[in-house]
């Protein structure tokens, strides 16, 4: 590959498969890797278990020139063999979020690349790729935390319905707020989603090895429809289906909020949009809750919605999902937990009610009053401008790659390897 003039040579590095973009962690990773792909040279290392998949490979390599890619070849996702592999690591210290993803041959290759320091700087995506990364850190590396994990696990064990889950979830909290703070800790500089997420991990390092660089979003592709096209009260949750924060969420709104807000606008309608919605979202279904799965077109159903609602009471990091709706010019409803981290304001842009009762009341007020809806409407679009396009986003993450480039890092600079490391297993 022919390096660009003035550009930096960039190792990315990730744990499971970016395409197809869905998640909110991908899609974030997925733009500010086409930022920096265009502006330096950059090799994205995307490593997976299950099967060898030659047509993932094949379109990664035409969208991520010189990309690498690696099956490690482990079980597949399926429900009962993760259920095995959970079991069979139990006992270890490192959460199961993290050991899940320890790999021989992915060390090896990580290993080689920096003790050759072949990259000018390195980024480590998710706390989960952190597993794998040599003890010595050779060549400057990042840390880029979408989210606090300990604080997501902590949120799961407080909200656990089902008693062996809960038990589970607080196992895995106490290992992750064991875990984390000494991943942190091991990485030259930090890039956090949120002011929010900065504070909390303040608490374990200086802040000033941190680096706020915020969510953003496609402004062209979410952009407002010519005419709003809502003939109906419909109300819209848009997520990955298979996340347990989304499921908990959808949950909570359809046995808690939802039946208020029919009470009130018996026509109104909740559609449920994502991906692999399991037994527990299905089950949700009804004549006035329709789940659709996965659709070829969010911004389509974002268009024809009339409120977007994020009750979310699990989660860290930031929710893309509120920004697409902004940017698409819509009302959005959220918990405080929902819209956490964003540059939005309760009753001038978003409505934000964590009592379920409020939030009932919320939806309805903008169901029921098409000019204050439309006044939230625009207030949502015009907030976020292109202050959020991925291009400005894009080009604040690789300045903070640019400036730690110029650092040398000293033989001896890496920090003490985590004491829950385990052995790496193919």
């Amino acid at each position: 590959m022919i390096r660009k003039a003035g550009g930096l040579r960039i190792l990315w590095v990730k744990a499971n498969k970016i395409l197809p973009v869905h998640s909110g962690g991908n899609i974030r990773s997925y733009h500010i890797l086409r930022q920096l792909a265009s502006r330096h040279e950059l090799t994205f290392f995307s490593y997976y278990s299950g099967a060898p998949d030659s047509e993932y490979e094949a379109e990664l390599a035409r969208q991520f020139p010189g990309a690498v890619c690696l099956c490690t070849g482990k079980r597949g996702s399926n429900g009962f063999s993760r259920g095995l592999d959970y079991c069979a690591r139990l006992a270890m210290a490192a959460p199961y979020a993290v050991s899940r993803f320890e790999s021989v041959h992915v060390r090896e290759k990580l290993d080689a690349w920096f003790e050759k320091k072949f990259f000018d700087v390195a980024v480590c995506d998710f706390l989960d790729a952190a597993v794998n990364f040599p003890r010595v850190l050779a060549i400057p590396t990042v840390l880029f935390q979408h989210n606090i994990e300990s604080e997501i696990w902590r949120r799961h064990a407080l909200t656990g319905r089902n008693l062996v889950r809960k038990f589970l979830y607080r196992v895995e909290f106490e290992k992750m707020l064991n875990y984390e703070p000494d991943a942190v800790r091991r990485f030259h500089h930090i890039i956090a989603v949120s002011e929010h997420d900065r504070r909390l991990m303040s608490v374990w390092t200086d802040s000033a090895r941190i680096t706020v660089v915020p969510t953003g979003v496609d402004l062209q592709q979410y952009r407002p429809g010519v005419a709003s096209g809502v003939s109906e009260p419909s109300v819209l949750f848009v997520g990955a289906m298979d996340w347990e924060p989304n499921i908990d969420a959808v949950e909570y709104f359809c046995d808690e909020i939802w039946p208020s807000i029919q009470a009130l606008v018996p026509a109104a309608r909740f559609r449920i949009v994502g991906r692999d919605p399991g037994r527990r979202v299905q089950r949700l279904a009804s004549s006035s809750v329709e789940v659709t799965g996965a659709v070829p077109s969010i911004v389509d159903h974002l268009r024809q919605s009339a409120v977007v609602v994020v009750p979310l009471r699990i989660g860290g990091g930031t929710r893309l999902k509120v920004y697409e709706a902004m940017a698409a010019g819509k009302a959005v409803v959220s918990t405080t937990v929902g819209a956490e981290g964003l540059d939005v304001h309760h009753d001038q842009d978003i409505l934000l009610a964590d009592d379920p009762g409020a939030f009932a009341r919320a939806v309805t007020v903008l169901l029921q009053d098409g000019d204050l809806r439309r006044r939230y409407e625009r207030a949502a679009a015009a907030a976020l401008a292109a202050r959020y396009d991925w291009s400005a986003i894009g080009d604040k993450f690789g300045q903070v790659l640019e400036t730690l480039a110029a650092k040398t890092v000293p033989e001896d600079s890496h920090q003490a390897e985590p004491a829950c490391m385990t052995d790496a297993r193919g």
